[in-house]
């Protein structure tokens, strides 16, 4: 049971009730966890906001879900495990694939060597060692894709981490989160 509130649509605040206008629009629903953060307007905004601005990067989003699994396998966030399995079915990803990803695997040299750094990132709190630099260089990783793999790790630790705070309820088919 969830321990923040889940924000209805009836108890939004103005700024959440538009975020939640545009949510739907482009998936059809609001999922829990963008109802978590409603309870402070700006929160949602700016996760919402930072999402769109990394979608906007090298990464296409195959890769940055891949990234989201990894993620939530290491904190082992059921609900980032379960949506972002959701999302990558959606992509096309195909369910081996997404085990993987969770586990911070990949067949794909390139996505494997962004995953070991995403998982570096997280095991380390970011301190990586310059073995783990020069593993993702050597995997063929430039510095902009270094900056952005932190980057979508960090995002995906937001959400991984309130998730944690509010318990909140999973509104996609329930995965497990595996530990990498």
């Amino acid at each position: 049971m969830a321990r923040i509130t889940q924000v209805s649509d009836a108890a939004a605040a103005p700024e959440a009730a538009a975020l939640f206008s545009a949510i739907k629009g482009k998936v059809g629903m609001v999922p829990n966890l963008y109802r978590v953060a409603a309870n402070q307007p700006k929160v949602l905004a700016a996760m919402l906001g930072l999402n769109e601005t990394l979608s906007g990067g090298a990464f296409d989003a195959r890769t940055r879900e891949a990234i989201a699994l990894a993620v939530a396998g290491a904190n082992e966030c059921d609900y980032c495990a379960s949506a972002h399995a959701a999302i990558s079915a959606g992509l096309k990803v195909p369910p081996a694939a997404v085990d993987a990803h969770l586990a911070g695997l990949s067949d794909d040299p390139r996505l494997a060597a962004i995953l070991r750094l995403a998982l570096a990132v997280v095991a380390a709190k970011g301190m990586v060692a310059d073995s783990d630099l020069e593993a993702a260089r050597a995997g063929g990783l430039s510095e902009a894709d270094v900056v952005e793999t932190a980057a979508n790790v960090v995002a995906n630790i937001f959400t991984n981490y309130l998730n944690h705070v509010a318990a909140t309820d999973i509104d996609f088919p329930a995965r497990r989160a595996r530990a990498a």
